[in-house]
């Protein structure tokens, strides 16, 4: 019986927009997982930093912009200090976000925070600069 194997495109202007947006090469990833072994936050995560990257290669625009890894990431820099290639994840990570947040849907709703007034005026900032479109 044949195998239904469906066939999809990469998108190719995400790849490009990724490197341009982050200066990195994410081609340069050899997906040894070093990245997601010093994540701290890999266990909260859909997907894997390497996972990630691994999705970004093959220009699976849906999976990315729909995992909620790059906005879990803390930009604690582990990874980029133990990636064997020198590639600054976080890099990728925030220029995942901006792509995700350029489709002008917002991660999370300002007004939808309960105690949002409560919270330091930076904290508060930081945090939508980062969520909403």
């Amino acid at each position: 019986m044949p195998m239904d194997i469906s066939c999809r495109t990469i998108d190719q202007e995400m790849i490009d927009k990724i490197k341009e947006i982050s200066g990195q090469d994410v081609y340069k990833c050899m997906q040894c997982g070093t990245c997601a072994a010093a994540c701290p936050m890999r266990d909260i995560m859909d997907l894997s930093p390497t996972r990630l990257v691994h999705m970004i290669h093959f220009g699976r625009r849906s999976e990315v912009t729909s995992a909620n890894t790059t906005w879990i990431c803390a930009s604690c820099l582990m990874c980029q200090v133990r990636c064997p290639r020198g590639i600054d994840v976080p890099r990728v990570m925030e220029a995942v976000r901006q792509l995700t947040l350029r489709l002008n849907e917002n991660y999370i709703e300002p007004f939808e925070i309960e105690g949002v007034g409560e919270l330091p005026q930076i904290a508060a900032v930081s945090t939508f600069r980062k969520h909403t479109a």
